[in-house]
């Protein structure tokens, strides 16, 4: 028994000796980087210090200490950020659905501003801004250099005033100036209309009004339609929405979904990761789906798109998404400031990751160009038809009811022509609900 109590006693102090002998160099690494943390931040404090003495003029201690703050985020990624006060302030207000400004979401790329997409409705969006046109200078003063909140703090100001700003944009030779009058930014998260027999809902936010503004229009645009039976699909329209909250897109994809994950993150950490699954229940009720995404669809837009592509229940026609996948958590801070930092990276239900991908098509549909008319095609003579011709003969064998169709018909043809020439892509998106429409229930299989 002594021997056994010995044994053990060595084995427990052989234990402790082989335990020390590991932890010693260990501790020792982890005093020598917080002794080398220490040491940086008494570098700081001795360049804040040299500065609010020695700089050549006075400068704002709050304001200096922003601008470290916001530096030291922004050198992460570029929507990672320090919010003041006022910009906590002013995001809230534009995440419930009304803020001022030009109504553009903008990103920084290699130190300039890209616009990710114009917001429908919008001054910049009346001025022709575009997803993905670079801006240079703002009122002739270079952003080149600037953080991005600086740069869109520059583009800020009173409503009704006017801002110059400079575009870059892919296919034009040189920069050209836009005029924009500031204006109060009104968002209408979900504009529903009717093209055809294809529920069109265009969503151009994710702020909190966009799932019940979808429901309501969804259900006015079928109650219109005399019920579900009578339309052939929905399109649900994401090009150029540039995002918003995540809830928001969660709800907006489980509300065509009967079952399944709609989205994932994962954060540094294995315990960080969150999972959404969807519930009973389908707004379309089995209805085809296509999805319209273009450069300009980020963020909560590619949620909601990979969703409903890896389900199958969905088409997405258009071109790939812009490909932020990241999660930005908002954190209080003290003073009524925040941060904004990221956090994890949003996963679509097949585990595909979002960021700097973003979301590919099933078919690949490019937006024309608006041409301009010419003189040449607007003097073009009217194509000549049999009615045309000296005595033809009428045809009388149709009824008024059978004319009136007839007619009817040729109306439809011709707005569906007008729409390819103002939206070919949604023209596309209508075009195929048409054709899935037509081979019945089994051309769309959920699983």
């Amino acid at each position: 028994m002594k021997k056994l109590i010995m044994a053990a006693t060595g084995g427990a102090l052989l234990g402790l000796v082989a335990t020390s002998q590991v932890a010693g160099p260990l501790l020792a690494q982890e005093a020598e980087n917080n002794a080398s943390v220490y040491e940086q931040l008494d570098l700081f404090g001795d360049i804040f210090e040299r500065i609010r003495t020695g700089y050549v003029e006075d400068v704002n201690d709050k304001e200096l200490i922003e601008a470290a703050i916001n530096g030291m985020l922004t050198s992460l990624d570029p929507h990672s950020s320090y919010l003041s006060a006022e910009d906590a302030a002013r995001m809230r207000v534009q995440t419930s659905g009304e803020f001022g400004g030009l109504g553009i979401e903008v990103t920084q790329e290699e130190g300039w501003v890209k616009v990710v997409s114009p917001m429908d409705g919008t001054p910049a969006d009346a001025a022709g801004i575009l997803a993905g046109d670079f801006i240079t200078a703002v009122d002739g003063e270079s952003v080149l250099g600037l953080t991005l909140d600086d740069a869109v703090n520059m583009m800020r100001g009173p409503v009704g005033s006017e801002i110059i700003i400079t575009i870059v944009r892919e296919g034009e030779t040189e920069p050209f100036d836009v005029s924009i009058i500031r204006d109060t930014i009104k968002l209408t998260a979900v504009r529903s209309r009717s093209e055809g027999n294809a529920v069109v809902l265009r969503i151009t936010t994710f702020n909190s009004q966009t799932f019940p503004n979808l429901r309501d229009g969804m259900k006015k645009q079928v109650d219109e339609a005399g019920g579900i039976e009578n339309i052939d699909g929905i399109v649900l329209d994401l090009r150029n929405n540039p995002g918003g909250l995540l809830n928001q897109a969660i709800v907006v994809s489980d509300a065509f979904l009967d079952a399944g994950e709609i989205v994932s993150t994962r954060g540094r950490a294995a315990g960080d990761g969150e999972r959404w699954n969807a519930e009973p229940g389908d707004l379309a009720e089995g209805k085809p789906i296509v999805v319209l995404i273009n450069g300009g669809s980020a963020s909560a837009s590619e949620i909601v798109a990979g969703a409903l592509q890896d389900h199958r229940r969905a088409i997405v026609v258009g071109t790939n998404s812009f490909g932020k996948g990241s999660v930005q958590t908002v954190v209080p801070l003290r003073g009524d400031g925040a941060m904004r930092l990221t956090t994890a990276r949003y996963y679509t239900p097949s585990g595909r990751s979002i960021q700097a991908l973003g979301i590919s098509p099933d078919i690949i549909v490019e937006q024309p160009r608006p041409r301009p008319n010419t003189d040449e095609e607007e003097d073009q003579p009217r194509q000549r038809t049999e009615a045309d011709l000296r005595g033809s003969l009428d045809n009388d064998s149709l009824t008024e009811d059978e004319i009136s169709q007839i007619e009817a018909d040729r109306a439809r043809a011709e707005a569906a022509a007008q729409l390819r020439e103002d939206d070919y892509q949604l023209a596309y998106a209508i075009d195929i609900l048409k054709g899935l429409n037509a081979l019945g229930p089994t051309a769309m299989v959920q699983e």
